[in-house]
């Protein structure tokens, strides 16, 4: 069998090129544009017989992205490759879960029926598992879930402040106690109410023992960045240091980035490209990779 190729559908994205620099796979050719009435064009320009394929996609915004991506991986299939694998740090359309209303689509179950039938396998990175207890509840492909948080914890670690970590919700609970276990950091857990997407309260931390402590508000998703403003502003007569905000996927919806980086500093993984990113998911996705790809040769 032929050596895997990766392809990248994102070209602007900064961790394509870093994960052929670091796994020593070949990024494939390929041209893609659109006619005149907006349909696409593709050809992939390396030979992929026999071959297990790998398509990076940044899937952030995904409705203009889909139907590329899914005829690229059928392309692939009709011209021989062995399997085909995508990568996408962050996966779209795992927040409806369930019918709240009659009616309603349950998008993250068709968006899923989607991938899982034009990929074998996908690789991403702290999915929002929110009433699905893991990927394949609701996806029927090999599906490989990475961790941000060794890359959250080696950056806490570089810093010298004392340092108490923040979830905003009960979700967050487990993921917020490993970081702050493995980074030797205290932590407390909100509790938060959502009465619309701009709607947030939470309740008031209990911060009296932590006073000269920097706080750290540690969340997977920053989308409105309404539940970080709620609860910086409990913060304010705390006597703490200025916040520090911890993302792993920043969408940073609307004004959310203007307001919050005037009162605090952010750091966002590289999932999604923003001027926030700081933390590098290019070593936990290519370690992922290249396991994934030893056990298919």
């Amino acid at each position: 069998m032929k050596k895997p190729i990766i392809f990248n559908l994102s070209p602007n994205h900064p961790i394509p090129e870093a994960l052929s620099d670091q796994t020593g796979l070949m990024m494939g050719e390929f041209e893609i544009r659109h006619f005149p009435d907006g349909e696409t064009f593709l050809r992939l320009d390396t030979n992929v017989d026999q071959t297990n394929v790998v398509i990076f996609c940044d899937l952030y915004q995904p409705n203009e992205k889909l139907f590329p991506l899914l005829s690229f991986a059928e392309n692939a299939r009709e011209l021989g490759a062995s399997s085909v694998c995508l990568i996408t740090p962050y996966l779209p359309y795992m927040r409806q879960d369930k019918r709240f209303h009659t009616g309603e689509s349950i998008t993250s179950r068709h968006f899923a029926k989607h991938l899982s039938l034009a990929f074998d396998a996908l690789i991403t990175v702290d999915p929002h598992l929110h009433r699905y207890p893991a990927l394949d509840a609701v996806y029927t492909l090999n599906g490989m879930v990475c961790t941000a948080q060794p890359v959250i914890t080696e950056f806490l670690k570089t810093q010298t402040d004392n340092l108490l970590l923040i979830g905003p919700d009960e979700e967050s609970e487990q993921w917020v106690a490993a970081i702050a276990q493995a980074s030797n950091r205290p932590y407390q857990i909100l509790l938060k109410e959502r009465s619309g997407d701009y709607d947030v309260s939470v309740t008031e931390p209990e911060l009296a023992q932590y006073r000269g402590y920097r706080p750290v508000l540690v969340d997977d998703i920053i989308s409105s960045g309404r539940t970080m403003l709620a609860t910086i502003e409990h913060l304010e007569s705390a006597e703490m240091g200025r916040p520090l905000i911890i993302g792993v996927h920043g969408i940073f919806a609307k004004d959310a980035y203007t307001l919050l980086r005037d009162i605090a500093d952010i750091h966002t993984c590289n999932s999604i490209t923003h001027a926030t990113n700081s933390l590098d998911l290019t070593p936990i996705l290519a370690n992922q990779l290249m396991r994934y790809l030893e056990q298919m040769s």
